[in-house]
């Protein structure tokens, strides 16, 4: 596996841990912002080359999930991919959480880069949901900060904002973690 065909999805490629997770959302039972500490398993497993006509991709599948405390079922969970245009610099993560929502996040950087954001919500890159979160708890934007600390470690924030029912401003909902090698 080369940057040059992955890019700076090079440096996630692997099975990883992060016991440092916190995911603060909306709390509906106590009627504020909730933190909640959590625990992750990631896999990103390498493939490629994708051809679409002239675009060569290389990407990662993703399969994700996050447990609180002594949970037995994850309070969330993720599977798709992270894709790299080498032409480009194109960073796309593209994924599913079975809530009814799918997002396609992208952004640009160079082939050996620690640090990079994915957005979506304006443009190109898109956000779809079913229509219970549409009314009730919509996804305005997505932006991910990727920081890649060492060959076995990196960290992702994320900020999630909603148009929520009930509250009169848009509300970020934030998770962040860092994810450790563990294979």
């Amino acid at each position: 596996m080369t940057d040059e065909q992955w890019g700076p999805l090079a440096a996630l490629a692997g099975t990883w841990r992060g016991d440092e997770g916190l995911d603060v959302a909306w709390s509906h039972a106590h009627g504020a912002s909730w933190e909640s500490p959590y625990t992750e398993e990631l896999t990103l497993t390498p493939f490629g080359p994708v051809v679409n006509g002239s675009q060569h991709l290389y990407g990662l599948d993703h399969r994700s999930s996050m447990w609180r405390g002594g949970e037995q079922v994850p309070f969330h969970t993720e599977v798709g991919y992270w894709l790299w245009d080498g032409a480009t610099g194109e960073v796309l993560k593209c994924f599913v959480v079975p809530r009814g929502i799918s997002l396609v996040a992208g952004g640009t950087a160079g082939p050996g880069a620690t640090a990079f954001e994915l957005r979506a919500g304006e443009g190109t890159y898109r956000i779809a949901e079913n229509r219970y979160l549409a009314s009730e708890a919509s996804t305005l934007s997505y932006l991910l900060e990727v920081e890649v600390r060492g060959p076995d470690e990196w960290a992702y924030s994320s900020t999630t904002m909603l148009r929520m029912r009930g509250l009169d401003e848009p509300y970020p909902h934030t998770d962040r973690n860092v994810l450790r090698r563990v294979g």
